[in-house]
């Protein structure tokens, strides 16, 4: 078999910058490679030019990705040596990890305003319950990898009392109309105009995952998406509603965009920092302009990826409602992994809120508790502080890893059996004592938003857990 035998021009073909880096690579590759073909040495070669970071501890290929490493930090762009000022509610609560993300945010060139939510805690990039304002560039990763994660909120016609008379045909009716987790997908799938949408069509990736998003439509996601028999009582005479106040049946759901929207959050973060190299700290925090190609990709498969999950909320909705031979008499939902163009102070910004909910004036928005503690329907009151934000439910006090070393199963029962819960799947990383305090969480932003009424779960279905 021949050996192998690159040249320089092989590599800047693929992309690899003119620098030493290109001699480092083809060195190793003939080295270690030297069986392979010129096809599958390339394709090493594309892998780690992608992903420089995922292959600094090879053996191997580590020596190309550390140079490449350098070279990006090298042209990476340099942020403000001071952030811009921001906004912080319930600074208690918050865990310092997370302020050092938010500190670090601000410091982006394109950065003009932030706040921090209550519920704030550590993520990639921008912290969950960061909302970072930006001129005229998106951030893929300030809006996250569940795109359009949100909440559906809805009233059916169904008598409180009756959950209980009945209580073994709503849990078999939310057994049998839900699904859960990343293969989940039903046989039949219903119409939905957003699958018809002319995206599918012209943007490359979405033709690719449109397969996808029609087999998990009107399915939800795992970790912390959740589907909810429950009571709502409202306390708002002034609803928007008109319905007087008092107890009703609600069914509460929060996912997501499922596999399309992490497919698209993944394609266009890595494009994004190929575009934009930035320092490690804050390479996820990597951005698309909106004057480009890209970007405008980007906005359009973000737009409609929200729309998909608002889909998938109202399919779960109808599925249940008409499994109980009900009708809806009111519905609240919002976004609240997504990215808004917003005017504020007379300027056009374009508002991130990873974990963050819309709180303009009248706007009306859901904020959850956990599996056994109450969440809340809100009128929003456009703080201008706030970017119009409020917390997206009570954030977690434990990561997933230290919720499942601390928390055992028969503590998580007994809270569950305490508050009269009743809960399918789910595990130990959603345990209710892996949150924060929901009141004291909606203490810290009386001044965003005003509460018009208060769920509480009483059967709760979720992905299987450990």
């Amino acid at each position: 078999m021949a050996k192998l035998k690159l040249r320089g021009k092989d590599l800047r073909n693929i992309g690899y910058p003119e620098s030493p880096v290109i001699s480092i690579a083809i060195g190793v590759m003939e080295s270690h490679y030297k069986h392979s073909t010129m096809e599958d040495a390339l394709a090493v070669l594309s892998k780690v030019l992608a992903e420089p970071e995922a292959y600094e501890q090879d053996e191997i290929l580590g020596k190309i990705a550390a140079r490449l490493v350098e070279k990006k930090e090298e042209e990476a762009r340099e942020l403000r040596d001071t952030g811009i000022q921001y906004a912080v509610y319930g600074a208690q609560f918050i865990d310092s990890a997370a302020i050092r993300q938010m500190e670090q945010a601000v410091r982006l060139p394109v950065a003009v305003a932030g706040a921090l939510m209550p519920d704030a805690h550590h993520g990639y990039g921008l912290p969950i319950g960061g909302v970072l304002a930006t001129e005229n560039a998106v951030i893929p990763y300030g809006v996250g990898v569940d795109i359009g994660c949100r909440m559906c909120l809805s009233i059916p016609d169904l008598p409180v009392k009756q959950q209980q008379a009945e209580y073994q045909k709503y849990v078999k009716v939310l057994t049998d109309n839900t699904k859960f987790g990343a293969g989940a997908a039903w046989k039949h799938t219903p119409d939905a105009a957003v699958l018809e949408r002319k995206e599918f069509r012209e943007l490359p990736l979405l033709k690719f995952l449109h397969d996808k998003a029609v087999g998990q439509l009107g399915t939800s996601g795992s970790g912390n998406h959740f589907v909810e028999w429950g009571v709502v009582q409202i306390t708002d005479p002034n609803n928007e509603w008109n319905l007087p106040v008092g107890d009703y049946t609600a069914i509460l759901t929060h996912s997501g965009s499922r596999g399309m929207g992490a497919q698209i959050a993944g394609h266009y973060t890595r494009l994004a920092k190929e575009l934009c190299p930035l320092p490690r700290e804050v390479q996820h925090l990597a951005w698309l302009d909106m004057d480009t190609e890209a970007g405008q990709e980007y906005w359009l498969s973000m737009n409609l990826a929200g729309d998909y999950a608002s889909a998938c909320h109202h399919l779960i909705h109808e599925r249940l409602v008409k499994a109980m031979g009900a009708e809806i008499l009111a519905r609240v939902e919002n976004h609240h992994n997504f990215a808004w163009k917003e005017k504020h102070n007379g300027k056009e910004m374009i508002v991130h809120r990873k974990g963050a909910t819309p709180a303009g004036r009248g706007v009306l928005g859901i904020i959850p508790g956990s599996m056994t503690a109450p969440g809340y329907i809100v009128r929003g009151r456009g703080e201008a502080a706030s970017l119009d934000s409020a917390s997206h439910g009570a954030g977690r006090a434990m990561s997933r890893s230290a919720a499942m070393q601390s928390v055992t199963r028969s503590a998580m029962d007994k809270m569950l059996r305490d508050h009269g819960v009743t809960l399918i799947g789910g595990g130990l990383d959603e345990a209710p004592m892996a949150y924060k305090n929901i009141n004291e969480v909606m203490g810290a932003q009386t001044d965003l938003v005003k509460v018009l009424a208060r769920f509480q779960p009483t059967i709760v279905r979720m992905a299987d857990g450990e």
